[in-house]
């Protein structure tokens, strides 16, 4: 499945509901980087919202590895965010179109209840420079890749799931 939404839309809190929900055991693949203190204080409601109960990995930069060693027919997993995921490719210079594609072959090939978060970067103001627009456009080919491969397409809005693929949850 994947949940898409703009900032603060209620994309995570609606993903952690689906896996809490699930009554399997929740792996939580954190792609965030405590850079500063904005993203700290973001990182630190997320682990407060969780609790202890959830085996949580730190992947910001080797998601496609984290997934394959955590998935599984007995695991609800819950990859938050794609989108950290892209901003830490394009800062260390890797090929996303190409880190995107094993990422989506991965998810296609594990097993288990599988819960990908991603912004939906495309519906504002153009940006303004080069590295803005690369990085929107990034983002956009990845969340189509993953879409494509998702049984189910959730887009959020001001907390309210809208379906826009599969079945209603």
């Amino acid at each position: 499945m994947l949940v898409l939404g703009g900032a603060r839309s209620g994309k995570s809190a609606y993903a952690e509901k689906l896996v809490t929900e699930s009554g399997l055991a929740v792996t939580y693949i954190a792609t965030a980087e405590p850079g500063d203190d904005e993203m700290k204080a973001r990182i630190a409601e997320h682990r407060a919202r969780r609790g202890t109960a959830w085996q949580t990995v730190e992947a910001p930069h080797n998601l496609e590895e984290a997934v394959a060693e955590t998935a599984g027919r007995e695991t609800a997993l819950l990859v938050d965010c794609l989108t950290l995921w892209v901003s830490n490719l394009m800062l260390a210079d890797e090929d996303v179109e190409a880190r995107g594609q094993a990422l989506a072959e991965t998810v296609r090939q594990v097993s288990g209840f599988r819960v990908l978060v991603s912004n939906e970067v495309g519906l504002g103001l153009v940006p303004d420079n080069a590295l803005g627009r690369r990085f929107r456009d990034a983002q956009g080919r990845l969340n189509q890749k993953m879409a494509e491969i998702a049984d189910r397409v959730v887009f959020t809005a001001a907390g309210v799931p809208l379906m826009i693929k599969g079945a209603a949850t």
